[in-house]
């Protein structure tokens, strides 16, 4: 679906020439290092997981080039003492999916098990340690999150939730699903909150990318131990919401 940033004031042309250009460019270079991932699989993880990450870099310059699309993060002070966390994170488009891999540290993610299914990116996928799941059955979704997830962070992996569940649009509020609370609450570890408006210039189910500076806030650390996973959700919720009020 292509859908008009209707506050976009500037070229149409270079709006389609650089969405064209960031289209080709993921596509062809997925194919490329999803098969060295692969081919690094008999390697160790962090190996697999650099080779993935050069292909992050690879996309995030092609869409500053070529789309004007530029980022800036704050509150990385925010995280330079933890080890280890959950990170809740606002959900609005496939760019934060990308760019928290490098702005966070090594980490894996809760992600739709059908992705794996993809021709060689979703078979590279699989071999990054996603925590991958069926959304329709919610029960095993549940258990699998709370099983893999703990094996992950014991291993020193962050592990990246969009508790919204699917993308929403600028200004959009969707209830927080409680699996990564959960997780937190039987792990004890730290929630991480992260903000950003990506959607304004990356939005849902468009082909077209708008030029401008994407904000991703990182909120302070929520202290889990002794929580319940309501209480955990609801102030990570209440960050993230007073976070996106001001972007």
């Amino acid at each position: 679906m292509t859908q008009p940033n209707l506050s976009y004031q500037g070229s149409k042309l270079r709006v389609y020439f650089g969405s064209t250009v960031l289209l080709c460019a993921m596509i062809s270079s997925a194919l490329i290092f999803g098969f060295l991932v692969l081919i690094c699989s008999i390697f160790p993880f962090a190996v697999r997981y650099r080779v993935a990450n050069l292909w992050v870099k690879f996309v995030l310059v092609i869409a500053k080039i070529f789309c004007g699309i530029r980022y800036e993060v704050e509150g990385l002070e925010n995280i330079q003492d933890i080890q280890t966390a959950i990170v809740l994170s606002k959900h609005q488009s496939a760019w934060e999916t990308i760019a928290l891999r490098l702005i966070l540290p090594r980490q894996t993610a809760l992600l739709k098990r059908s992705l794996l299914w993809l021709p060689v990116w979703g078979w590279a996928l699989a071999a990054l340690k996603p925590i991958a799941i069926d959304r329709k059955q919610q029960r095993a979704a549940l258990k699998t999150l709370l099983k893999q997830g703990k094996a992950c962070l014991d291993e020193g992996l962050w592990v990246v939730v969009f508790p919204e569940g699917t993308r929403t649009a600028p200004g959009e509020v969707k209830k927080f699903s409680a699996g990564g609370a959960l997780l937190a609450e039987k792990t004890g570890f730290p929630v991480i909150p992260v903000a950003h408006n990506a959607g304004r210039c990356w939005s849902r189910n468009s082909f077209l990318k708008y030029p401008g500076v994407i904000t991703v806030k990182i909120g302070p650390a929520i202290a889990c131990q002794g929580k319940k996973a309501g209480d955990i959700n609801a102030e990570a919720t209440a960050w993230i919401t007073e976070a996106m009020q001001d972007l």
